[in-house]
C-alpha cells in the first residue's frame, strides 16, 4: 500500500497511516476502545484490527497493556505494525484469519478481546470497488464466529467489547451463549430523539449478572446539523480529542 494518508486521532496524540481510499478508520474504532474497561498490566486481543487504530487508541489511553491484533489483509497487518512502531506502541499483530487463530494464539488466554466486525451482510447490496474497503465492511465470517472466537480467547472473568450496527441487534444477541453474562448494552445515537445506528456491546466471561440496555449516548448536539464543523457532545468530544474513556452507566 503506496497511497496513503496520515491523518490525527485523539487530538494528535496518535498519528495512523492509512489507505487513501479502500476502508479508512473513523470515530468507530475510536469510541469502541473508549469504551473497553483495561487496567494496565491486561492482556488485549483484537480481532480484524485493521490499521490497528482501536488497539492504538486503547494503548494511547491506558499505558502498560499488551496488545495483540489479528487482521486477514495483510496490507493492513503491515500498516497496523507500521502504525504501532511510529506511536512508540507496542502491538503486535498476526496475519490471520479469525476462523483459523494460529496455535500460539489457541494457546492463549486475555482479559479483554475487542471487534468491530463488518457491518453489512455480503448478501445484502453491491459490492464495494476497493477490495480491502469491501472485506472491511461485508460480512464473509458470519457474526457468531467472530463472537465465538472472541468467547473462547477470552480468559475467566475476562471482557468482550464489541461495536455492531442497531439493525443486527438480534443477531449479535443470539450469537452470545451462558459463557457470557452481564451483558451491557449502550446504543450510540447521532442526535437526540433520531434512532441509534451503532450499538456498543460490553459482557464477562463466567459472570452471572443480568442484561441491561442502557440510554442512549447521544453523538452530536442539537436536532440537526447547522454548521460546517463538528458537533459532538462535551463526553464524545472528550473521548475523540482528549482520549478520554467513553461514560459507561455502572451496575
Amino acid at each position: 500500500m503506496e497511497d496513503l494518508t496520515h491523518d490525527l486521532f485523539l487530538g494528535g496524540r496518535l498519528k495512523i497511516r492509512q489507505p487513501r481510499s479502500g476502508y479508512r478508520a473513523g470515530v468507530d474504532p475510536v469510541l469502541l476502545a473508549a469504551a473497553v474497561p483495561a487496567r494496565t498490566g491486561q492482556s488485549v486481543l483484537d480481532l480484524g484490527c485493521g490499521v490497528g487504530a482501536a488497539s492504538l487508541c486503547l494503548g494511547a489511553r491506558v499505558p502498560g497493556l499488551s496488545l495483540f491484533g489479528v487482521e486477514l489483509q495483510d496490507g493492513y497487518a503491515e500498516l497496523a505494525r507500521r502504525n504501532a512502531a511510529e506511536n512508540g506502541i507496542d502491538l503486535v499483530v498476526t496475519g490471520a484469519d479469525l476462523a483459523a487463530l494460529p496455535v500460539d494464539l489457541r494457546a492463549r488466554s486475555f482479559d479483554h478481546v475487542i471487534a468491530n466486525p463488518p457491518y453489512f451482510l455480503r448478501a445484502q447490496g453491491s459490492a464495494a470497488p476497493d477490495a480491502g474497503r469491501e472485506t472491511a465492511l461485508a460480512e464473509a465470517t458470519p457474526l457468531t464466529l467472530w463472537v465465538e472466537t472472541a468467547t473462547r480467547r477470552l480468559a475467566p472473568g475476562g471482557w468482550l467489547t464489541l461495536i455492531q450496527r442497531a439493525e443486527r441487534l438480534p443477531e449479535l444477541l443470539a450469537a452470545l451463549d451462558t459463557r457470557l453474562g452481564s451483558v451491557d448494552l449502550l446504543p450510540l445515537a447521532p442526535r437526540v430523539g433520531r434512532p441509534a445506528k451503532l450499538v456498543i456491546l460490553r459482557a464477562r466471561k463466567g459472570a452471572r449478572g443480568t442484561f441491561r440496555l442502557h440510554s442512549p449516548l447521544i453523538l452530536h448536539e442539537g436536532s440537526r446539523h447547522e454548521r460546517d464543523a463538528d458537533s459532538y457532545t462535551p463526553a464524545v468530544s472528550a473521548v475523540l480529542r482528549h482520549a478520554a474513556a467513553l461514560p459507561w452507566p455502572g451496575r
